[in-house]
């Protein structure tokens, strides 16, 4: 199956090996990391901080808003979940504004869409008002959370791939803590004027972002795809680590595109997409075994980091540290940016595992670790509920699973849904693959933050979370079950691990044994054209 991007073992050397000496062989083994693809990526991601500021702020600022406005719990979870709905919109329409203008561009349109959308909220004086803000807001991170996993994604080198595509959730998390830190400090203000400028502080960070994506240059695979070959050349050759993985990036997506392999021009006219048409049928009415296994993955993935509850933890931690008996509004809003750290710190250290122990590993330790958290979780808040007296070990166990809650969760189906799903669609179905995530991810979490205040009112707030427990549960026998390994393989290695949902570590055996008779291969031609060097 074409259209996967190779990685960096992927790309045969053999071919200029004979103009290679021994030491070029090494530096290629181990390159360094790729600065400029780096800084791209950095500068992309910084789209996803609209979504973190926006989920960190709204949950300080709704104790705020439901005093000054007067709302019921019921307008409390639609204010707060609706955006994930609005985001819907803005998702679809990025794929296509993408393939329109450009991955740069849309960026900057995601950038300018939250601007207006926070200065709304800031402005608004009941909550219809409010809400409209809360819609063009929805609609701007919805483009945001689209276009800067595929961006990143279409500029990492293989050797960073899992490193690079992890910005986005680093930078959600970023905002996250930003918004948290925001609460605190606009808390002294009138009550009136407080949440609105947490809200309309959020105009900010879009700026910084749509100045910043400007100095960056356009994904390699949009130029081709445009027939602008000669720029993507000079794009591939700064974001790759050496040439032959530049030439073979550049040979997988002009296959993708339809261009014949031995064209050379700068310019070359490529054939009109069909805006996707094409692609959701192969997506969905006829998807080959392949596809069928990837689209199941991807779904799954992104359903279960979002039904396992951790949005409830994020933007309802107030009312759970309240529940816990913190009743001072100064120290709930201390303890959310507790929440808020905690989950910055963890996301960084697995920006740096991901690349290092593999996907599935810390995917199964982080499902398995909720497990265990939000199970205990749920006892210490039972303990709590049934009790007349402030229980100080109780309230000190809830806090701390709270923490661990955010932490475990951040170094594994945090940042890994978004780099497993997009890494796994081939080339020609990336962009509406990750528009499928990014739906299924926001309609479940919208869900979520939707329905908690209802959910443990009917049930008590331990039973909600012991009902998350059991839905991490099942997450981890999903991702066990139907998710091969990911890191470090190549096009074909893809092509035979996805395909067969429960047979599929057999193929992951079979690919081990062959990669090492490979490298056995490649030391003995190795060792060849190191004599051969010599007796020239």
């Amino acid at each position: 199956m074409s259209g996967f991007e190779a990685d960096n073992n992927g790309v045969s050397i053999s071919v200029a090996a004979d103009n290679k000496t021994g030491a070029d062989f090494e530096v290629s083994k181990k390159p360094k990391r790729n600065k400029f693809a780096f800084a791209c990526s950095i500068l992309a991601s910084l789209a996803s901080i609209l979504l973190g500021y926006d989920i960190g702020v709204m949950s300080g600022a709704i104790i705020y808003i439901k005093d000054d406005l007067k709302i019921s719990d019921v307008q409390v979870e639609i204010l707060v979940g609706i955006l994930n709905l609005y985001c819907l919109i803005g998702a679809y329409a990025a794929g296509r504004t993408s393939d329109w203008i450009g991955r740069r561009y849309t960026i900057v349109v995601a950038a300018a869409i939250f601007f207006v959308g926070a200065l709304l909220m800031g402005f608004a004086t009941n909550y219809a008002f409010l809400m409209v803000g809360r819609f063009v807001a929805g609609i701007g991170v919805g483009f945001a959370l689209l276009i800067a996993p595929v961006y990143t994604a279409e500029v990492s080198p293989a050797s960073s791939r899992g490193f690079l595509n992890s910005f986005p959730e680093v930078f959600i998390n970023i905002g996250l803590l930003l918004g948290y830190v925001s609460n605190y400090a606009f808390s002294k203000l009138r009550a009136e004027l407080g949440w609105r400028v947490m809200l309309g502080a959020g105009a900010i960070p879009s700026v910084f972002l749509a100045i910043g994506v400007l100095t960056m240059p356009e994904s390699p695979r949009w130029l081709i795809m445009q027939g602008r070959l000669g720029e993507a050349k000079t794009v591939l050759h700064k974001t790759s680590d050496t040439k032959e993985e530049a030439h073979g990036r550049l040979s997988d997506i002009k296959a993708a595109a339809g261009i014949p392999e031995d064209c050379t021009d700068d310019i070359v006219q490529v054939q009109k997409q069909t805006h996707g048409e094409g692609v959701w049928k192969e997506l969905f009415l006829h998807p080959t075994p392949v596809v069928r296994h990837v689209l199941i993955c991807a779904i799954g993935i992104h359903f279960f980091q979002q039904a396992i509850g951790l949005d409830s933890v994020v933007l309802y931690s107030p009312r759970i540290f309240e529940k816990a008996g913190i009743t001072s509004s100064d120290r709930k809003l201390l303890a959310t940016m507790a929440v808020g750290l905690s989950k910055t710190i963890f996301i960084l250290v697995a920006t740096f595992l991901l690349d290092k122990i593999g996907r599935r590993p810390l995917l199964l330790i982080s499902s398995g670790g909720m497990v265990v958290i939000l199970a205990t979780l749920r006892f210490s808040l039972t303990i709590i509920g049934h009790s007349d007296n402030k229980i100080t070990w109780a309230v000190g166990l809830c806090i701390t699973m709270v923490l661990s809650s955010v932490a475990v969760f951040s170094i594994g189906m945090g940042p890994i849904a978004w780099v497993y799903s997009t890494e796994i669609f081939p080339l020609r179905l990336r962009a509406q693959g990750a528009s499928i995530g990014v739906a299924v991810n926001r309609v479940t979490s919208g869900v979520i933050s939707m329905s908690f205040i209802s959910l443990y009112e009917a049930i008590s707030i331990g039973g909600a979370f012991f009902l998350y427990a059991g839905v991490a549960l099942v997450a981890f026998f999903f991702f066990f079950t139907f998710l091969p390994e990911t890191q470090g393989k190549t096009l074909e290695e893809m092509e035979w691990l996805f395909g067969k949902l429960v047979g599929w570590r057999e193929e992951a055996q079979k690919l081990k044994r062959k990669r090492k008779m490979n490298e056995a291969n490649h030391q003995i031609q190795l060792g060849n054209n190191l004599t051969t060097d010599r007796r020239c």
